[in-house]
């Protein structure tokens, strides 16, 4: 994996100027502290100071087979969570991965290939999101793809030089949604993905 380069600052905007910047860190991805002035509804100019992490964009593929109703999930652990209450740190996800300078359809081929061991045939862009916006610029590219058993090309189980020990998951929608409820699926891109295929299918004909 490459390491993403910051995103350049952009330019001011009719309700914001930007001031300046300070660089925090930069061992992997970038952290600044930007100095802005946002105008206020009322018209007044207030000075502002905010941390933005700049990990790059990224994609998300949820697999679904619609004979069979499953879905194809990954679980691995992720520190962040682990340090925020989950007790082994192990979450079950769809997979995903940062852009590293490709197209969000070839990289999201790329990581259903590398963490799954499933070759996608038609992915479908669905929508795009900023997923936590108050601190980080990430922006992810969601995508669907229909599989089947006889797609399944290899192992799964991601990059080992990247510290990936990612298990495949195989289980019925409904198991998921219910994984949901229960708190056992607690990722965002993930539950939204689930949500949206369960939407879709009863509005489906």
């Amino acid at each position: 994996m490459k390491r993403p380069e910051a995103a350049p600052l952009p330019g001011d905007a009719e309700n914001v100027r930007l001031l300046g910047a300070e660089l925090l860190s930069d061992s992997w991805y970038t952290l600044r502290k930007i100095h802005f002035e946002l105008r206020r509804r009322d018209g007044r100019w207030q000075p502002l100071s905010r941390e933005a992490y700049d990990r790059g964009n990224g994609a998300v593929l949820l697999l679904w087979d619609p004979v069979r109703r499953t879905v194809v999930l990954t679980r691995q652990f992720r520190l962040p969570a682990f340090l925020n209450g989950s007790p082994d740190g192990q979450l079950i996800e769809a997979c995903a991965g940062l852009l590293d300078g490709d197209e969000p359809e070839a990289c999201i081929r790329r990581e259903a290939e590398e963490e799954t061991g499933y070759r996608i045939r038609a992915p479908r862009k669905l929508f795009e999101a900023y997923m936590s916006p108050g601190s980080v610029t990430e922006k992810l590219h969601f995508f669907i793809a229909e599989y089947a058993p006889g797609d399944r090309v290899r192992a799964g189980g991601g990059v080992v030089e990247e510290g990936e020990d990612i298990e495949v998951i195989e289980m019925p929608l409904a198991d998921a949604l219910a994984a949901i409820a229960s708190g056992r699926i607690q990722d965002g891109k993930t539950i939204m993905l689930l949500q949206h295929v369960a939407l879709a299918s009863v509005n489906t004909p």
